[in-house]
C-alpha cells in the first residue's frame, strides 16, 4: 500500500510539471528558449537507469522514426535503454530507405514481445489516438511517461513530461533539444550523430513538402541541423522509385475524385496493407491539379494477413481549413469516445476498423462492403464540407 502511495505521489508530481511545462509552451516558450529542453533533460535525469519503450504509430513516417532515433540517442548518456516499436506496418519506400540506409533499430510488435518488462512509455509524433499500443500498454500496467508531438493536443493520456508544440514537426522539437546542448554536443566525426541529423533533417522536409509549408521554427531547425547531417544520405533515401501498387492507387484516386469547391475527394477501393503509404502520396498528387485547395483520399486496407481498417489522408493549402476540426467533426468518434480522425495545419488522417463485416472473401460481399463504407465516408465528409453531388466540376 505504501509503495502504491509513493507511486501514486510521484505520477502527481510528474503531472504538475507536464502541465508546466505545456504552460510554457502555451505562454509562447519557442524554438531556442532553454527552458523546454532544460525541463526534458531534467525529465530523463530523474528516470536514469530504466527500460523505456517508444511508441510510435502504428504506421511511423519519417518524422517519428527520426523522433524516436532521436529520443534513444539523448537517453543513452543517463543509461536508460529504449525500444522503439510500432504496432502496424513500414511500407512507404523512402520510409523503408531511411530505416534501410541509416540502419536504425525498429521494433514491430508482436504478441511475443514482453512490454510489461518496460518502465515507462514515450509516445513520440503521437498522443495515442494512431496507435494499438495505447491499449496494449495500458493493459500491461506500463506508465505514460512522456508525450513529444507537434499534432492539435487530443488530451487522452495524462504523462509525467509532456512537449505538445504547435510546430511543423516533431524532428523541430529534438533538434531544439540537442541545440540547447543540455544533454549531447553533437560531433560532426560521430556516425551516429551524423545518421540522425541526416534522419532528422529528412523528416523536416517530409513535414513541411520541402520545407514550402515550414515556420520559422523549421528554417532555425534546419539551418542547425545542416552543420552535421550528410547530403549523399539523404539524396540515397530520395531516390527511390514508386511501386506499381502505388502507381495503381494514384491512378484509382484519379480515376474516381470528385472536384467541388476546391475539394478533391477520392475513394481507391481495396488497398495492400503494404501499399498503405500510396494513400498519402496519392492525397498529395491529387492537391497538384489546377483549382484543387483540398484533397482527401481513403481505401480499405486489406489481406496480408492483417485486420480489415479504411484509412484516408488528408492534405490542404486553405489556410481557413482546419484539418482536426473538420475531420472530427466529419466522423465523429467511436465507442470509446476516441476520434476517428485527427491531424495538425495542413495535413490529417482518420482509421475505420471494418468490424463484424471484416474477413469475407466472396467476390459479390466484397464489392458490397466497399460501396457501403465508401458512400458513408464520402456522405460524411461532403457533409462537412458543404458539398453537394450534383456539385460535381467537370
Amino acid at each position: 500500500m505504501a509503495q502504491k502511495r509513493a507511486a501514486g505521489r510521484r505520477a502527481s508530481r510528474g503531472h504538475a510539471r507536464a502541465v508546466r511545462v505545456q504552460d510554457m509552451i502555451d505562454s509562447g516558450a519557442h524554438f531556442g528558449d532553454d527552458t523546454l529542453a532544460l525541463a526534458f533533460r531534467d525529465f530523463l535525469r530523474r528516470h536514469r537507469g530504466e527500460s523505456h519503450i517508444v511508441a510510435l504509430q502504428d504506421f511511423p513516417d519519417p518524422d517519428a522514426i527520426a523522433a524516436g532515433m532521436a529520443y534513444r540517442l539523448l537517453a543513452a548518456p543517463l543509461d536508460i535503454s529504449v525500444d522503439i516499436v510500432y504496432d502496424g506496418r513500414v511500407s512507404h519506400q523512402e520510409n523503408v530507405a531511411l530505416i534501410q540506409v541509416l540502419d536504425i533499430p525498429l521494433t514491430r510488435f508482436t504478441e511475443t514481445l514482453p512490454i510489461e518488462r518496460y518502465d515507462g512509455a514515450v509516445f513520440i509524433d503521437n498522443q495515442g489516438t494512431t496507435t494499438r499500443l495505447t491499449d496494449r500498454l495500458e493493459e500491461a500496467g506500463v506508465r505514460t511517461l512522456a508525450v513529444i508531438d507537434h499534432h492539435t493536443r487530443q488530451e487522452l493520456l495524462s504523462p509525467e513530461f509532456s512537449d505538445i508544440r504547435p510546430v511543423g514537426a516533431t524532428a523541430t522539437i529534438f533538434a531544439d533539444y540537442f541545440r540547447s546542448g543540455a544533454l549531447i554536443q553533437l560531433d560532426m566525426r560521430n556516425p551516429d550523430h551524423g545518421a540522425l541529423t541526416t534522419a532528422l533533417m529528412h523528416a523536416l522536409r517530409s513535414e513541411t513538402s520541402g520545407f514550402m509549408n515550414a515556420g520559422p521554427e523549421e528554417y532555425a531547425a534546419g539551418a542547425y541541423l545542416s552543420h552535421y547531417h550528410d547530403n549523399d544520405l539523404v539524396e540515397r533515401i530520395l531516390r527511390v522509385q514508386r511501386s506499381r501498387g502505388t502507381m495503381e492507387v494514384i491512378r484509382m484516386a484519379l480515376t474516381e475524385r470528385f472536384i467541388s469547391g476546391g475539394f478533391s475527394i477520392a475513394g481507391v477501393g481495396y488497398v495492400r496493407h503494404g501499399d498503405r503509404d500510396a494513400i498519402p502520396q496519392a492525397t498529395d498528387f491529387l492537391l497538384t491539379e489546377e483549382n484543387v485547395n483540398t484533397a482527401i483520399v481513403y481505401g480499405l486496407l486489406a489481406g496480408d494477413g492483417e485486420r480489415e481498417i479504411v484509412v484516408g489522408s488528408v492534405r490542404t493549402t486553405r489556410l481557413t481549413l482546419d484539418v482536426d476540426q473538420f475531420l472530427k467533426n466529419a466522423l465523429g468518434v467511436d465507442v470509446r469516445g476516441r476520434f476517428y480522425g485527427g491531424g495538425r495545419a495542413g495535413a490529417g488522417g482518420f482509421e475505420i476498423p471494418v468490424g463484424f463485416l471484416e474477413g469475407s472473401s466472396e467476390a459479390d460481399q466484397l464489392r458490397l462492403k466497399w460501396e457501403a463504407f465508401n458512400a458513408q465516408i464520402r456522405a460524411k465528409l461532403m457533409h462537412a464540407a458543404g458539398l453537394d453531388e450534383g456539385d460535381a466540376e467537370e
